[in-house]
């Protein structure tokens, strides 16, 4: 699958409501000029002495890849010039040899490192973050090549002399890896994780010159990490091992490294590359992913941002932003090569709960960490998470519309405005109709510029238990889904032509257990397992949003509920009084979606409206997802 150009995408409603925040907000506030104290970091005077260690030289990439998009996205003149006037200025810093970091001399990734023990997390004795932060160097310069250049090829293209800035890093880096005889994942904590990521912006480097010399970069790195043994990256994920055990678990690292997998497979073609993605996706979507999207670990675990053994639930689980913003780069590779719309669904869900519930309403404002059961706390200004979640919703506009041998896909639905190119019909406009995720009736328009015939593939949600598909006021011909999860209507559009879509949204009850069991022996060496600890709890969705409540009652942060003696995961119930123990009440006060009354016995019903805005976005304000139920009440087949 390709996506069409960000140029020709224009989101609305709630996601489009979140980009014009990000652009207003953080992006046009973070970094202005060469004085930002983002960028003042590349100084001189700042890189002379700093022997910190520190990874802030990030946002410097990280601001031009998401300010690069924007830009080109919206036509925003302002936010351009100053993409063009911190490219320019990081590409008058760059030294001689190619070096474009923050670090003092005796700091940099070129140095070699003593083979002293590491921290408990795999850091090298003087830790740096230098590769991770000139790997998002080489990203950003090429997104405000392309931006500079916007479809100009020529041999005078503008950006030309930042792809040749971001060349000359990933050059430093061949020569520091051969001839300089310096193994990468000496350079980065978590056995190198932080160091490997380099795979990525290498792979981007060939997609932007032709050059194979850089897939020889992201090999040698690939090599190196899987010699070392703690790590073993790809032997590891080629073997099936649960991602809490490559490496350290680390969710933001792991999931970075696979997306540059995921864009070498692209680039060669190798299979092999492709299941070790496939399996790391798997172990992380069955085992660790909160019931929005979020990537989640720290629990009993020495790291707020590590994967958890797989058989460990909490709704106290951490899910760390940066690491939301990497599973989506995951999901959208995958959806490139395989064009399987579980990727998309997995987009969809993480951008409507855990990466909108993490962004404050201003765009200025992030979560670091977000969770099932928490309080939600703004982080302060470094830190990484503000960045990466500004730069994850840059990521939706292009991922919303792509086109495959068998048509145009529709991968991400709500209010949009996608411009397509395709053989048959010219640009094909599709502007989406609707009140989605809040409401399960989407209108689509079809103007191609000229008639012709093709398929419009439609994505089918997996929650998706009944849906109806009519083209023009009749039935649309087309029933159930292709093998790779898109409803296929192929017929000769003309302009004017629309598709009405109607998935039924009610809410659904999900359930999960938090549980301990002790293995030991009888008196006959017979084995013994005996139950310690034995929680379960129970959750609301509704189409791709998940649901949550403020503190219960005003002042709890907890509550146990008295349900069925049994209940199974999905069944619609009745609760207190005869009344349906879910139900679907109006938008209150304040909100932006319906919002659902549980009744249950024992208490007061209890409302819960989209996490992403439960309790309100300000900063403080909790947020409960799970509940715990009374300990007489079971639930078979809990995940």
């Amino acid at each position: 699958m390709e996506f069409a150009p960000t140029r020709g995408i224009e989101l609305g409603g709630l996601l489009g409501r979140a980009l014009a925040a990000n652009r207003s907000g953080r992006l046009a506030h973070f970094v202005v000029d060469e004085n930002s104290p983002a960028i003042a970091l590349f100084s001189e005077a700042h890189v002379r002495q700093n022997v910190q260690g520190d990874w802030y030289g990030e946002h410097a990439g990280k601001w031009l890849c998401a300010a690069a998009r924007a830009a080109r996205r919206t036509g925003d003149e302002t936010l351009r010039q100053r993409v063009q006037r911190v490219a320019d200025y990081l590409v008058g810093r760059q030294d001689a040899d190619g070096y474009l970091g923050t670090y003092a001399p005796s700091h940099r990734f070129m140095r070699p490192r003593s083979p002293a023990p590491r921290t408990w997390d795999g850091a090298p004795p003087v830790r740096t973050w230098d590769i991770w932060t000139h790997s998002y160097l080489i990203l950003g310069l090429l997104e405000a090549g392309a931006l500079l250049d916007d479809g100009n090829r020529g041999p005078a293209r503008a950006g030309a002399r930042y792809v040749a800035c971001a060349r000359r890093v990933a050059d430093l880096c061949w020569r520091t890896f051969t001839e300089g005889g310096i193994d990468v994942t000496t350079l980065g904590n978590h056995h190198g994780m932080s160091a490997t990521v380099l795979v990525d912006p290498a792979v981007e480097l060939f997609f932007a010159t032709g050059e194979r010399k850089y897939l020889d970069l992201a090999h040698l790195v690939l090599e190196q990490a899987d010699r070392r043994p703690e790590l073993q990256l790809l032997a590891a994920a080629l073997a099936g091992a649960d991602v809490a055990e490559i490496g350290t678990g680390k969710a933001y690292q792991l999931c970075w490294n696979f997306v540059g997998i995921a864009k070498l497979c692209r680039a060669t073609g190798d299979a092999h590359l492709l299941a070790a993605t496939r399996n790391v996706w798997e172990s992380i979507r069955r085992f660790h992913l909160t019931l929005g999207g979020g990537p989640w670990g720290g629990v009993a675990h020495r790291s707020r941002e590590v994967f958890n053994h797989p058989g460990v639930f909490s709704p106290y689980g951490y899910v760390e932003t940066c690491s939301t913003y990497a599973w989506i780069l995951l999901n959208r590779e995958l959806l490139a090569i395989t064009g399987e719309a579980r990727y998309a669904e997995e987009i969809e869900r993480t951008a409507y709960n855990d990466l909108l519930g993490a962004q404050a309403p201003n765009g200025e404002d992030w979560c670091y960490y977000s969770f099932p059961n928490g309080k939600r706390v703004f982080t302060t200004y470094w830190r990484c998470c503000k960045s990466s979640g500004a730069l994850a919703l840059e990521e939706l506009p292009a991922i919303a519309c792509g086109v495959t041998r068998d048509g145009i896909a529709v991968n991400l639905y709500g209010d949009a405005d996608a411009r397509v190119q395709t053989a048959q019909a010219g640009t094909v406009r599709l502007t989406q109709i609707t009140h989605y995720p809040f409401d399960g009736d989407i209108r689509i328009v079809v103007a191609p510029e000229r008639t012709a015939q093709f398929s419009i593939l439609l994505r089918v949600p997996a929650w998706a238990d009944a849906l109806s598909v009519r083209v023009n006021g009749g039935d649309a011909g087309a029933h159930g889904a292709a093998p790779r999860g898109y409803l296929a209507l192929d017929r000769t559009w003309t302009k004017g032509d629309e598709i009405v879509i109607a998935f039924a949204m009610p809410p659904v009850l999900h359930a999960q257990t938090s549980r301990n069991v002790q293995e030991s022996k009888g008196p006959g060496g017979e084995p013994i397992s005996q139950e310690v600890m034995h929680y379960d709890y129970v959750a609301i969705t509704r189409g791709p949003l998940v649901y949550a409540t403020g503190l219960v009652d005003g002042y709890k942060v907890e509550e146990t509920l008295c349900l069925p003696d049994r209940i199974t995961s999905g069944e619609r119930l009745s609760g207190k009084g005869g009344a349906p123990l879910l139900e679907l009440i109006a938008t209150p006060a304040g909100s932006e979606g319906p919002a659902i009354r549980m009744n249950v016995a024992e208490r007061p019903p209890l409302t819960f409206t989209p996490y992403f805005e439960a309790g309100g976005r300000n900063d403080g304000a909790w947020r409960l997802t799970w509940m715990a139920l009374a300990p007489a009440t079971r639930v078979p087949g809990a995940k």
